[in-house]
């Protein structure tokens, strides 16, 4: 039979760039709420569990009791002589390191061991292994086994602990008598105060002996180097004077005798030089300037100046007086020139012999300079073999010096440790600590619970949220439904009952989803066909889909829309079921021969009909198209509960038809795979869901 109706426009599932808007299908934070109260059994069986082993525990378990002794180690240990043996040295974090180290020297074998023999611990049967069961079986062990047993036995109860920033160690023992566990942790402290004394005296007497034992051979070989350094010295005729060789020192000498003649031979040549320029005068010297000589006849040249130019003017140029007068001037300069000429020649001769002595200098400084060449030679092995003895004699007098100190310090103890407070014997119980273990075991098997709850729902995952939803259907959660309801004069549409309504918030989620489902404008203008919604969930949500089904099929007859309500999945169990849809699609009966409205109400109803014969796919769909085309002359919506489609084939050419597929699922309550079989079986009926709609119960 061909169908002239034209078809429903498929809808497919969101494209890439809207399904990428929707959320990963991953667990959030808000849903580990819905998981822990809808898997509250599992948490509170672990945690009563847990809870009663932890109490049987603590009351058949043997009563243990603690003591504790304290010791103060100081890391500067006391100075009682300089360069110890043990160095006091705080380390940069303030010998906490230091400190912490004695941890292990504290449940080290020898201290227990010393604290086993004087407390005589290996008779002990708490503590060597021999018990009551041991001797019934006449198991006697060797003493070397009691010993390690017992040093075993004891490191288990035995504990060393530190508190943050102080250098104080608790010596914390257990026993099951508060008397025994205060006398082994005061035994195990004083066994380390000896043990750490003996320790260092025993590291003194072998420091001592060692030094003690190089001393003979430091003190030969420094003698061997004394006679290398004297017989290299004789061997090289190399003399010293004050620590220097002799030739060094007048080679020293010479040098400043020869700068000394180098600097009057330079100033003497600096006057005959001057003397040169001067036409051989010596008349502007330095030394015509202070010789007496000199300015005795300056001083009588200018008194016959003045005296000639007196007379020449009062008696005349021949007059004898002026002439003799003339004459004495003409022999004072005379003398006055020979005197600078003396001046002159014993400039010249002290240049000349000044120059003779700088050279004679320089020859000998020459001279000398060959034969300090060879000695430096020689000096450098010299100073070589006396760093040597230097060295070797330093070595000696530390070695000297250390035997000394150490033999001294045998019998000191530098240990600057202390008992601050010795073990009393306890006055409560240690362990099992009761009030702990219960609080344990209750926060235990919380933990475990939940951990438990989310393993099982990992196991079996409900739907949790919104997005989770989106993303395995790959459709929009068109609302989510609380299930409280509150009290109104509203009714359901089937059977003309009067129910309670639904709460505001569930009427308000509906009518949002009806506007999402038609605001897209995908349905042409002109389309023959009435919208319709099929609503569709697992088997076990039927009455959560039902309520859906006539939620929206409310919310639109209350906006004053005339809604055709079909309940494809009622009507099963009547016996003399009436007509309904079934018959209509399978072309035996027409829609408005079979649908009734609803009491007070603009609501029609039609039932599930009879299923007493098979209809084909094909035809169902003719007729489900011609349902709808007529049903739009009367209706302006079509409101379908399409049951499990899992296991309502019939409603297949409805799915075939439907406007909007609707999933409902409740939240914490539908697992995921009856949403996925219920995606697949609208698959296998050609289409994909379009939309869901959430319950929530705790809403």
């Amino acid at each position: 039979m061909q169908s002239s109706l034209p078809m429903v426009p498929q809808q497919h599932a969101p494209d890439a760039g809207s399904a990428g808007s929707y959320a990963a299908s991953t667990v959030e934070l808000g849903d580990l709420k819905r998981i822990l109260v809808r898997r509250r059994f599992w948490i509170f069986g672990t945690v009563t569990l847990l809870t009663l082993v932890a109490l049987l525990y603590g009351l058949f378990t043997p009563a243990l009791y603690s003591s504790a002794a304290e010791i103060l180690i100081d890391p500067q240990d006391l100075q009682v002589v300089t360069n110890d043996v043990n160095p006091s040295r705080i380390s940069p974090d303030g010998g906490i390191t230091q400190v912490e180290s004695q941890v292990s020297v504290v449940q080290s074998t020898g201290v227990l061991m010393r604290a086993i023999a004087a407390t005589n611990l290996t008779q002990d049967p708490e503590f060597n292994g021999q018990g009551l069961l041991s001797r019934l079986l006449g198991s006697a062990s060797a003493e070397g086994d009691r010993s390690a047993q017992t040093l075993d036995a004891l490191r288990r109860r035995l504990a060393v602990k530190r508190a943050d920033k102080v250098l104080v160690l608790d010596v914390i023992v257990t026993a099951k008598s508060a008397d025994k566990a205060a006398l082994l942790a005061n035994a195990i402290a004083q066994a380390y105060l000896v043990d750490q004394a003996s320790a260092r005296a025993k590291m003194a007497k072998d420091a001592s002996e060692s030094i003690t034992a190089r001393l003979d051979e430091q003190r030969k070989r420094v003698q061997q180097a004394e006679n290398a350094v004297e017989a290299y010295k004789s061997a090289n005729n190399m003399v010293m004077a004050a620590g220097n060789l002799v030739s060094d020192q007048e080679l020293t000498e010479i040098n400043t005798q020869l700068a000394a003649a180098q600097s009057r031979t330079a100033a003497l040549k600096a006057q005959v030089d001057q003397m040169r320029r001067q036409s051989g005068t010596a008349d502007a010297t330095s030394e015509a300037m202070r010789s007496a000589v000199i300015s005795s006849l300056r001083a009588q040249e200018a008194t016959l100046v003045d005296q000639v130019s007196q007379l020449g003017t009062e008696l005349g140029p021949r007059h004898p007086s002026l002439i003799a007068a003339q004459q004495q001037l003409r022999d004072t300069r005379q003398l006055i020139a020979r005197e600078l000429g003396r001046i002159a020649t014993a400039t010249e001769t002290d240049y000349e012999r000044a120059l003779a002595n700088q050279q004679a200098l320089e020859a000998k400084v020459a001279g000398m300079k060959s034969k300090s060449l060879d000695t430096d030679q020689a000096s450098v092995r010299l100073r070589e073999l006396q760093r040597d003895l230097e060295a070797l004699r330093s070595v000696y007098s530390n070695y000297l010096q250390r035997a000394q100190e150490t033999r001294e310090q045998i019998n000191v103890d530098s240990t600057n440790a202390r008992i601050i407070s010795n073990a009393m014997p306890a006055l409560k119980k240690s362990w099992p600590p009761l009030p702990l273990l219960l609080i344990g075991a209750i926060f235990g098997g919380l933990g475990l619970g939940t951990g438990l709850a989310l393993i099982a729902e990992y196991v079996s995952p409900t739907v949790l949220s919104s997005a989770q939803m989106q993303s395995a259907i790959e459709a929009p959660v068109l609302g989510v439904v609380p299930v409280k309801s509150g009290t109104g004069r509203r009714w359901w549409p089937l059977g003309g009952e009067r129910a309670a309504a639904s709460s505001q918030k569930a009427d308000a989620v509906v009518g949002f989803a009806l506007r999402r489902m038609f605001s897209s404008g995908q349905r042409p203008p002109d389309w023959p066909l009435v919208p319709s919604i099929l609503v569709t969930s697992s088997p076990g949500e039927g009455a959560q889909r039902s309520r859906v089904a006539r939620l929206l099929a409310n919310a639109a007859a209350s906006r004053g829309s005339r809604v055709l309500f079909i309940d494809a999945n009622g009507g099963g169990s009547q016996k003399d079921p009436q007509p309904g849809i079934l018959d209509v699609l399978r072309g035996e009966y027409a829609f408005e021969a079979v649908s009734h409205y609803a009491t007070g109400s603009n609501v029609a109803l039609l039932g599930r009909g009879r299923s007493k014969a098979v209809f084909q796919e094909a035809h169902g769909v003719y007729f489900a198209q011609q349902m709808l085309a007529q049903a739009s002359r009367s209706f302006e919506l079509v409101v379908i509960d399409g049951g499990a489609l899992a296991d309502n084939l019939n409603a297949s050419p409805l799915v075939a038809m439907a406007d909007e597929i609707v999933l409902v699922a409740t939240l914490n309550t539908t697992p995921m795979r009856d949403v996925t079989t219920t995606s697949q079986a609208v698959s296998v009926m050609g289409r994909l869901p379009t939309g869901a709609l959430l319950v929530d119960e705790a809403a």
